[in-house]
């Protein structure tokens, strides 16, 4: 499990720091992308620190709070689907200041970081904690917090790619970590009878069970 989902994880951010080094972005850096109010540049530093907040949490400090599961970690968020939710303007304000160090810099960082990680990660024991820095008091278990990163590298190598017109899409084990924490976090936010429905009686669908994001 611990080497599973390490690997997975490097693998899907090798590929997101290729992307961020690719031409096509930086010449889009400033134009609109595939979400709303959110520049290619502020979509790429989003993408880039699934990399970058790794090393972060990695080296906050830890008091030995009961750790937050990956599923859960998703299921609780709440206005996911309005678009001035304190939840997306934090995103928004922490990816415009990744972003505001420009392409070349914010492709560099994510590269570098990366290749730190790919050590680091095959070092650290598999009953590591780390520091959910942004919600102060709150930890994950590694493994757990690499797991949510491939959920935010599925998504966003995809809307990343849309943006600046080349295909892209996360690596299938990657995918697979995402669809799985996703639908994890719809049965606890829903319930099965709900998820049922989103998957087997759309027409009986009238929460939106499977959207969590």
């Amino acid at each position: 499990m611990t080497t599973g989902i390490r690997d997975t994880y490097l693998e899907a951010a090798e590929q997101a720091v290729e992307l961020l080094a690719l031409g096509e972005v930086a010449d889009r850096w400033a134009h609109e992308s595939v979400l709303p109010e959110m520049p290619v540049g502020a979509l790429a530093g989003h993408l880039a620190r699934s990399v970058l907040q790794v090393e972060w949490f990695l080296d906050g400090r830890v008091t030995g709070a009961e750790p937050v599961s990956a599923v859960h970690y998703y299921a609780r968020l709440t206005g996911t689907d309005q678009h001035g939710s304190a939840l997306n303007t934090g995103v928004r304000a922490r990816s415009a200041e990744t972003a505001a160090e420009g392409p070349a810099v914010v492709a560099e960082q994510a590269r570098a970081a990366w290749r730190r990680l790919t050590r680091r990660l095959a070092e650290e024991p598999p009953g590591r904690r780390v520091a959910v820095l942004h919600r102060p008091g709150e930890e994950m278990l590694l493994d757990g917090y690499l797991a949510t990163r491939c959920v935010e590298l599925a998504v966003h190598l995809e809307d990343l790619a849309l943006s600046v017109g080349i295909p892209g899409a996360a690596p299938e084990a990657a995918l697979t970590v995402a669809v799985d924490v996703l639908v994890a976090a719809a049965r606890e936010r829903h319930g099965d009878q709900a998820v049922l429905h989103a998957l087997a009686r759309r027409e009986r669908d009238g929460g939106q069970a499977l959207r969590v994001l």
